[in-house]
């Protein structure tokens, strides 16, 4: 099988991977944005996400002759290693609990926002541990310097958030109590792809960062966030946050086996191995508590059917490409993990960094917002580059004693 082993390949799949998982959650929250309920977006998101995990293992996993001692993924699928296939699991359970917390918090805290943050926490707490699991295979001198950075980068998320809230409240206080009043709550409107896809649909009346702006959104959104406490958006994303940042510690755990669960002579989990079985529960549990979120909705959404989903093909190819985009992008993640530490792979939480690009392009975010909000935004992302730099710039490689048996399959 096809295994990346230099630095150079290992950082060419980190910056693929960052381009991937930093434009995917742009397009949830552009199908939410749209009217499109959140459900049925992910239900579409989760069936992709596994194929792209299937894809992979029967290419890159199949690569080359396969023996016991040195399987490819197929081969591996029979092999007693279930200690390192329930690590794999438990990564893909908490990376979907996360993905889910996140579809909504973007609604309650913005797109951009809700990225820094996870991101951040992701990697203040799961390069630490990856640090130490790799056998610091990755410079501390470099690596924890890069993850005060990140961490820097959380408090200015927060304050982000906190002065764009004050800016929309004062836009919204400037328009009569009853134009806000008679926002709609429980209409969810409909819109067709070739709508989605015009650029006549996708301009507004109103300017984008207006208070009319503001409120056509919400008329038109299928998550209402008028009225609810931020603290809803913030909870949501510190806990997608912890999630985050144990999905990678786990993966590393599957693929190396630092604790010895697996029996002697049995071959480490190749990535692409513990790939699959890491879609696998996620994909699990994401179909089964979004299923369960048709017809007991949380946030006042309206209640709908499998069968309303089956029927709902407005947006679904957006759905479709994010679910690719994500499949792939964890997936080379793992991939420049494996070859040059995973702590040094949580590079890739620089995401805020692309999904504010395309908050801004497409959402409207921070337009016409205070010079307050400005400058906070501009010196959280400052920081954020820096702490990517400085994290990719504590690459190792990882010991050839130590993955011997994963690089020669």
């Amino acid at each position: 099988m096809y295994m990346v082993e230099s630095k150079e390949g290992a950082i060419a799949c980190m910056l693929f991977a960052l381009f991937f998982l930093g434009t995917w959650p742009a397009l949830l929250t552009l199908l939410e944005r749209r009217g499109r309920l959140p459900q049925h977006t992910y239900l579409d998101y989760s069936i992709t996400n596994f194929l792209a995990a299937l894809i992979i293992a029967l290419t890159l996993g199949e690569i080359g002759e396969s023996s016991y001692d040195h399987p490819n993924f197929r081969q591996q699928l029979y092999q007693d290693n279930w200690p390192s296939v329930m690590y794999a699991m438990a990564g893909g359970i908490v990376l979907s609990l996360g993905n889910l917390s996140t579809q909504y918090a973007f609604a309650f805290v913005g797109l951009s926002v809700t990225e820094v943050i996870t991101a951040s926490i992701t990697v203040v707490i799961g390069s630490t541990v990856n640090y130490f699991l790799d056998d610091k295979i990755n410079r501390a001198e470099v690596l924890f310097p890069g993850v005060a950075c990140f961490l820097i980068a959380v408090c200015l998320g927060s304050a982000v958030h906190s002065s764009n809230a004050a800016d929309n409240k004062e836009k919204l206080q400037s328009l009569p109590a009853d134009a806000v009043k008679g926002l709609k709550t429980t209409d969810v409107p409909s819109f067709s792809g070739k709508d989605l896809e015009s650029s006549d649909y996708l301009s507004q009346k109103a300017k984008a960062g207006t208070a009319n702006y503001l409120v056509e959104l919400e008329n038109r959104r299928s998550i209402k966030v008028f009225g609810k406490s931020t603290l809803i958006g913030l909870s949501l994303t510190f806990f997608a946050g912890a999630c985050f940042s144990l999905f990678s510690p786990a993966f590393n755990l599957a693929t190396n086996d630092q604790w010895h669960t697996l029996k002697e002579g049995v071959p480490h989990l190749a990535v692409y191995t513990a790939f699959f079985y890491f879609s696998v529960s996620c994909f699990v549990l994401g179909v089964t508590l979004n299923i369960i979120f048709l017809y007991q909705p949380i946030l006042n959404l309206p209640k709908t059917t499998f069968k309303a989903y089956l029927n709902d093909w407005n947006g679904r190819g957006w759905a479709f490409l994010a679910g690719f985009l994500c499949g792939f992008g964890n997936g080379l993640q793992f991939m420049g993990g494996q070859a040059a530490g995973y702590a040094a792979a949580d590079a890739v939480q620089a995401l805020p960094l692309v999904s504010t690009f395309w908050a801004i392009l497409l959402f409207g975010e921070y337009r016409r917002s205070s010079k307050k909000t400005y400058s906070l935004l501009v010196s959280m992302l400052v920081m954020f580059a820096v702490a990517v730099v400085v994290l990719m710039a504590s690459a190792g490689h990882r010991k050839e004693s130590r993955v011997a048996k994963s690089i020669e399959q």
